[in-house]
Parts: C-alpha cells; sequence; structure tokens
C-alpha cells in the first residue's frame, strides 16, 4: 500500500495545479493512517487520473492568437507579454477602445497561463464581461460557453475545460469564500481597476495579501489613464505600460449656458439646443450627449425631439433600460444624425461606435453616505477633472473630434482631479462583515488601495451592531456568520433570518429580493399619470411593502397564463420592465435557496401583515421615524424626514413609520413605506434603546416601588412615558422606600403577627404619652425605619419578596421583627 501511495504521489505532478493541494492533502491523510483504507486509496486514484485528464484536455485546445493590427495594444504586445513573464503583478492603462480587455486574455493564453488554472478576468459589469467573453471567443476561433465563457450573477456559461472566464469582480470576491487561494486561477485580470469600486477595492487588497502565498499567480490590472501610480505603489511598484487608445485630436469648447455654471433646467436645454445646432454646423456626424440621470434624459429628449424635423434620431443610454434597447445604440438603423443621450455608464464601460462628438454637461449623480446621518445620498455633483477627460475621450477615434462642454474653462480648473473611490463615499458594514466571515483580519489593517476614514469605519460596526451582527467587542456573532452567507446588504439580510421567528419567510423573501433589485415600476416622466394609474392595481394602502408581495402575486398569476411575449406586451401596458421582473425572479430564487442552507422554509399559510413588518423592521431600526410637526418626520441622530409622494402612506401620514431608505435628492425624502409601533420598535432594538427612569412611587396595591421610563433610540423619543417596576433597576433605593412607607409609615397590608404586636406597643406608647401629656416618649420614624433596616436583607423591596424571606426566617427566629419598649421608647417614664 505504501508503493501505491509513492507512485500517487508521482502521479500528481501531471494534475491541475488547482487540484494539487486538496489531493496532496487527501495523500498525506493516507499516510499517516495505520492502514491506508483500499476504496480511500482508489477515490484519490480517480481523482488524479480526473485532474489529468481535464489538463490533457485543457492542453489540447489550440486557441488562434491573432492580434488586430489597428488595436493599439497590439503594437506592444510583445512588452506586456515579457512584462507579464517577469513580473507577478503589471498594470496596463491606455484610454477604452485601446484593445485592453479583448486582447489581455490572448497574450496570457500565448504565454501558456490557463492550463494548470483558469485565467480570470473580472468587469464592473455584467453587459460588458458577456460582450468581452463572445469577442474572445470569436477571435480565439474558440466556442463561447466551453473554452472561454462568462460567469454573472444568475448566469454561469463556463465550464470545467473553460481557458478564460469573464465575469463580474463581485463573482471573484464571492469565489474567495470557497476557494481562499484562488488556485484555480493561473492569472488575474482586473479590468477597469479606476472604477475604484467596493468590489474592485476589496479584490486589490485580497489579492496583495494572496501573492506571496501564490507565487506562481499572475496579475494584470488595467486602468484608463487616471492615475495608474496609485495601482503601480500598490503591488510593491510593480511596472506600467501605458497603450494609446486616442488616434485623433479633440478640440475643447467651454460653452457655459448663459454664462453661468449653474444653469436652471431651462437653460440647460437651451444650452443644449444650442450646442446640438452648433455641432450641426461646424461638426457633423453622431453625438454622445452625457447627463446626471434618467429624468435629466428624458427631459433633454423631450425638448430635442421638438427638432424632429432635422431627421435627428434621440437614443437614450443608461442602465435601467433593458438589454434590447441598450442594443439600438450600438445597431445603426437609419442615415440621420444620432444623437445619444447616457449617464456615466458610457464614460469607459461601453464605446458607442462612429461617435464624432461630445456635449458634457459637467455633472453626474454621485452616492455618498453620511455617516453623522446614517443616509445614503444621491445627489447631482460636478465631476472630476479625469472624468470630463473620460468623456471627452469618446469622440476622436474615427476622425477629429470636438468636445463641447456646458461649463466655464475656470470652473473645469476647479474641480477634483479624480473621482473620489467608493469605499470613502458608502457605508462599509458590508464588507467589515465579509471581511469578518472571511477571517481577514481588521479592516483598518486590511491593505486597501486608499484606507477608508475612521469614520465610515466606526460606522459600519455601529450597523453590524444595530443588526447583531457583532458584539460590544466588534467580534463577529453567531448571527453575523448567518448574515455573512446571505450575498446581500446587511440589513436586508438581517429581515431575512428574523422571518423565520415571525414565520413569514415567504413574505420578506419576496420583499428582500425587491429591495436588492431595481425598481421594476416604470415611471416615464412623459406618462407619469398613465403610470401612476396602471401601478394602481399593485397598491397596498396599508404598506409599500405589501405593496410588493401583492405585484409579486400578480404577476405570477400572469405567467402562468401568457407566453414570453404576451408577457412582455402584459408589462408594457401596465408600466413594468420585464427585464426587471426577471431578475427580481432570480434574485429570489437565489435568496430562497441560501435562506434554505440556513434553516429557513417559506410556510404555507399566508402571513398576517404584523409579522411581516415586525420581521423587516430589525433591517431597518435606524430608519424608523416619528411624525412631527409640517408632515415632517423625526428620525434617530437627529435626521428628518418627509415621506417620498409615491408611497402609498403619503396622505395617511402613520403616527409611526419604517423605511427601506432615507435618500437625500431636492429633500430628505424616506421611500418604500410601513406604519410600526413604538412598542415593536423597542423590541427589535433592545440591545440599542437607551432607558431612563424618573419619579419613583410606591404603589399600595402591589407593595412595589415603581417609576416612569422613558425609552429613545439614537436620541428618538420612542416611549415617553411608562410605569415601571423600578425594584431590580435600582434595589437599593427601592429597599429604602420600601422600609419607609410599608413598614414605617404602614402603607402595607400584612396579617403578620409582629404588624398586630408593633401596632399594640405603638398604641400604648401613645396612650402613656397621653396621660403623662408628653410628646416625646415615641421614638422618631427614623427609630423604626432603622429597627427594620438592621433586620430586612439588602435584596428585599417589595411586599412579595418580604413576605417570603419573613416566613422563612421566623421558623427559626419568630419574634424577629417584634419591637419592644427599648426600641421604640425615648425614656422611661
Amino acid at each position: 500500500m505504501r508503493d501505491e501511495l509513492d507512485k500517487l504521489s508521482k502521479l500528481l505532478n501531471q494534475a491541475m495545479g488547482a487540484d494539487k493541494p486538496r489531493i496532496a492533502r487527501r495523500l498525506r491523510g493516507l499516510r499517516e493512517a495505520r492502514r491506508p483504507d483500499a476504496q480511500a486509496v482508489a477515490s484519490v486514484r480517480k481523482a488524479i487520473e480526473d485532474s489529468i485528464a481535464l489538463r490533457e484536455k485543457r492542453v489540447a485546445i489550440r486557441p488562434t492568437l491573432v492580434y488586430p493590427s489597428d488595436l493599439p495594444v497590439s503594437g506592444r504586445k510583445d512588452e506586456i507579454a515579457s512584462a507579464i513573464r517577469e513580473h507577478q503583478a503589471v498594470v496596463i492603462c491606455g484610454e477604452t477602445g485601446s484593445g485592453k480587455s479583448t486582447q489581455l486574455p490572448k497574450i496570457c493564453l500565448e504565454l501558456g497561463l490557463g492550463v494548470d488554472g483558469t485565467i480570470a478576468h473580472t468587469q464592473p459589469r455584467r453587459i460588458a464581461a458577456r460582450s468581452i467573453a463572445r469577442r474572445v471567443a470569436e477571435e480565439t476561433q474558440l466556442g463561447y460557453g466551453r473554452a472561454v465563457g462568462a460567469k454573472v450573477r444568475f448566469s454561469d456559461e463556463t465550464a470545467p475545460e473553460t481557458l478564460v472566464k469573464v465575469m463580474t469582480d463581485g463573482i471573484l470576491l464571492a469565489e474567495t469564500q470557497t476557494d481562499r487561494m484562488l488556485r484555480r486561477y493561473s492569472a488575474i485580470i482586473i479590468d477597469e481597476a479606476h472604477e475604484r469600486s467596493l468590489n474592485i477595492d476589496f479584490l486589490l487588497g485580497y489579492i496583495k495579501q494572496l501573492l506571496p502565498k501564490r507565487p506562481d499567480l499572475k496579475v494584470i490590472v488595467t486602468s484608463a489613464t487616471i492615475d495608474p501610480e496609485r495601482f503601480s505603489e500598490h503591488f510593491d511598484g510593480c511596472p506600467i505600460i501605458e497603450v494609446s487608445g486616442r488616434t485623433y485630436q479633440v478640440e475643447v469648447r467651454y460653452r457655459p449656458p448663459s454664462g453661468t455654471d449653474d444653469p436652471d433646467r431651462d437653460e440647460l436645454a437651451s444650452g443644449l439646443v444650442e450646442a446640438v445646432e452648433e455641432l450641426e454646423r461646424t461638426h457633423p456626424g453622431d453625438s454622445l450627449v452625457f447627463f446626471s440621470g434618467e429624468r435629466e434624459i428624458r427631459e433633454a429628449a423631450r425638448a430635442l425631439r421638438k427638432y424632429e424635423s432635422r431627421g435627428w434620431e434621440i437614443l437614450p443610454l443608461y442602465a435601467r433600460l433593458s438589454v434590447e434597447e441598450q442594443q439600438r445604440v450600438f445597431a445603426r438603423a437609419g442615415r440621420g444624425r444620432r444623437i445619444v443621450l447616457a449617464t456615466n455608464v458610457a464614460e469607459t464601460s461601453l464605446t458607442v461606435p462612429g461617435i464624432r462628438s461630445v456635449i458634457d454637461t459637467g455633472v453626474a449623480r454621485i452616492s455618498r453616505y453620511s455617516h453623522r446621518n446614517k443616509v445614503q445620498r444621491l445627489e447631482v455633483e460636478p465631476i472630476s477633472r479625469a472624468s470630463a477627460e473620460q468623456r471627452k475621450g469618446r469622440c476622436g477615434r474615427v476622425g477629429p473630434g470636438v468636445c463641447i462642454r456646458l461649463y466655464s474653462e475656470q470652473s473645469y480648473i476647479e474641480r477634483p482631479e479624480f473621482t473620489e473611490p467608493e469605499i470613502l463615499r458608502t457605508s462599509l458594514a458590508g464588507v467589515i462583515l465579509q471581511m469578518k466571515a472571511l477571517r481577514l483580519g481588521r479592516i483598518d489593517r486590511f491593505p486597501f488601495v486608499e484606507k477608508p476614514d475612521i469614520r465610515a469605519i466606526r460606522d459600519g460596526y455601529r450597523t453590524l451592531l444595530e443588526l447583531g451582527a457583532v458584539d460590544e467587542e466588534e467580534e463577529i456573532t453567531p448571527l453575523g456568520e448567518r448574515l455573512a452567507r446571505l450575498p446581500i446588504d446587511p440589513k436586508i439580510g438581517r429581515m431575512v433570518i428574523e422571518a423565520g421567528e415571525y414565520g413569514c419567510v415567504r413574505e420578506v423573501l419576496i420583499i428582500a429580493a425587491a429591495l436588492s433589485v431595481q425598481d421594476p415600476r416604470d415611471r416615464p416622466m412623459d406618462r407619469q399619470q398613465q403610470a401612476d394609474e396602471a401601478h394602481a392595481r399593485f397598491r397596498e394602502e396599508e404598506s409599500d411593502f405589501l405593496s410588493y408581495i401583492r405585484l409579486w402575486d400578480i404577476v405570477k398569476v400572469e405567467q402562468k397564463k401568457l407566453n414570453q411575449r404576451r408577457m412582455r406586451a402584459w408589462c408594457k401596458d401596465n408600466f413594468l420592465s420585464y427585464t426587471r421582473l426577471r431578475e427580481w425572479q432570480d434574485v429570489h430564487r437565489q435568496l430562497r435557496d441560501l435562506a434554505g442552507e440556513i434553516g429557513l422554509r417559506a410556510g404555507s399559510h399566508e402571513a398576517l401583515p404584523e409579522a411581516v413588518h415586525r420581521a423587516i423592521l430589525p433591517g431597518l431600526v435606524a430608519q424608523v421615524g416619528r411624525k412631527g410637526e409640517k408632515h415632517e418626520y423625526e428620525a434617530p441622530h437627529g435626521v428628518r424626514f418627509h415621506l417620498f409622494p409615491g408611497s402609498a402612506l403619503f396622505e395617511a401620514k402613520p403616527a409611526w413609520v419604517m423605511a427601506g431608505e432615507i435618500v437625500r435628492t431636492t429633500r430628505m425624502y424616506a421611500r418604500t413605506i410601513a406604519p410600526v409601533q413604538p412598542e415593536w420598535i423597542e423590541k427589535a432594538a433592545m440591545h440599542l434603546v437607551k432607558r431612563t427612569h424618573h419619579e419613583p412611587f410606591w404603589e399600595t396595591r402591589r407593595a412595589r416601588v415603581n417609576a416612569w421610563e422613558r425609552i429613545s433610540l439614537y436620541g428618538l423619543e420612542i416611549i415617553p412615558k411608562r410605569k415601571v417596576h423600578y425594584g431590580p433597576l435600582n434595589p437599593q433605593t427601592c429597599r429604602e422606600m420600601f422600609i419607609q412607607r410599608a413598614l414605617v409609615d404602614g402603607d402595607y397590608k400584612s396579617s403578620a403577627p409582629y404588624v398586630r404586636h408593633n401596632r399594640k406597643l405603638i398604641k400604648e406608647i401613645e396612650r402613656m404619652e397621653a396621660r403623662l401629656r408628653r410628646k416625646d416618649l415615641l421614638a422618631s420614624p427614623r427609630a423604626i425605619y432603622d429597627f427594620f433596616d438592621k433586620r430586612v436583607p439588602h435584596d428585599v423591596y417589595t411586599g412579595e419578596k418580604f413576605e417570603r424571606w419573613r416566613r422563612h426566617a421566623e421558623k427559626s427566629e419568630p419574634r424577629l421583627l417584634f419591637m419592644s419598649h427599648e426600641d421604640i421608647v425615648n425614656e422611661r417614664p
């Protein structure tokens, strides 16, 4: 048997690199066993043979490696290959369109990477991951879904023999939980790193820690020409290779509408039309216009469509559009001039073909989290100079370009150089939780490209404490371990777990999935009234959260009756996004499976609304509000908000609400609302509320001391005045009050023998005082107090406790509480 194990050890050298550590551990276990099990040995042999067969299958794949001569990357291919061969990490920077995304995987294949481990290629967005994978498969003449594939949320188009796997950065991050050393990969390409999303920054830090343990792993970081030195420094001064993507000069013209850098909507619309007309006169061809959001795009489209007689084709482009609608931008249909109205999704992620000019409004909608107010703000801000240059770079690829900036040159000069990374402007609760679950140590010691602000770190821990995911020592709790297994916002995950306690798993999974995706209800600017009328049938007047369940159930009924084509038409008629509905259902399916893994199952009975709302509340304890003056709500941390006008509860305005989110746009709004009771908040935030007690008083009926309790949550008064038993809270004070009121003042009913004896003795002294015409014989109440104080134990502060102690004590000392003349007489007559 030992000879057999020696043979297997040698055979293991021919296996896949990713399989070797796992199989080697099994072999060690067999060697350490006194009598290796023959069946276990056979199982290891099969694992090695299967791994060798897979490796041979991968070696046999022969990709076609031809590099298009018109791509700037192709001209630097040999230099890039040499850098990858000689260094563990390399930074490749260049403008979009230079060929980085499609040619780098081919260079890695030419270097022999992809055999022992797959080439991982990450993208910030799903649409880019799929399109790049298909392009690489086409150029290498390898089948898509086999040797080259893509994996995005809810879709895995890869195979065991896949050499190049293009995926979203979130997918690779999730894989670190099951493959800590990322052994299944021989090379990792982090594409579009300049976007500096949370996922990208987390991956860069994780990989930096991993490289010393994986000297065989190659890492290529690609970036637009935005501060590539920062990535080089992160990887200990690794080489930077710059490839140029723009081939023609771009003229910049500054045209602030009405001569101001802060135009109103009408001035901006007028400035846009003037810019389009100027380009039509001086620089004909397709134009790309950048806006801050969908609403601004719709308003611009309305302004430009007044000029349809000129043959302009107006095409919107933003992330919420369906794939089919986005493809209209890339598939040229007519011969007229195209004007593409886009958000910053077109800055780097998507290359719109044929663009000869750019109009830049100079703003973007940026998400920022306020650690003070606990609010994620989504506000329009001036873009950075780097973003402005990215927008400018969208033209000049097919010929000389023109970029009209609807702001002044002085405004451009005064802008920050770079856009702030997401990690510096978002809640870190989810990042901290994942780091805790992965045992990556403290976030303040993790090698991020840029360390997050200490206030943001404290806030992240505070959020996790609110959810019960970490304890006071900032260590992950069993609840936190369960939360980390749900790949969603920790607040939403907390709702799912609580649903098991209230028997409403089915309902909360639907709501949790809805809160994790974009709202499937469309409300176009030019058809708002029709959309509201169509959506009315989906509305539950008592709760926006329950509206999701109503919509879900109606959609399910329609899906059973209609085929896909008719279902799409039904969605369009009802102002619903078919694509986002499917994504909602996909997220729900994933959540349902994950919930099952942590022991949560949907019940067969419909849950009551109260149960649903009480399950949701623990995830939103910091997002509750009490109605104040002028319909404004007061929330924890001093936040004030209004109900969003689109809420079903906007007119009702309940006394207390919880909100799915609180966002500042034109003002602070709470969206996705449900009514709650203050007692629910108290229970959900038991570990967070502050209790103060005042005005203790004696209650004769129950023979105990009560007090008035005030309960607040981060400064928000939840329970202003509630009568509570004060004894357990302040036993010393209550004991003193009990002795005084019950035993000295006699405000306590008892048939105990000592009571009759003591009363008789006191009356006897009082009669003696009357006979002698003296008022000083009976000792002061203080003397009586001292008598009982010496005898009554320190933990007795109620009539019930007193009687229990007295009965026990009097068994051995029947006259323990019997007073004598010496106890209560000041002097003898």
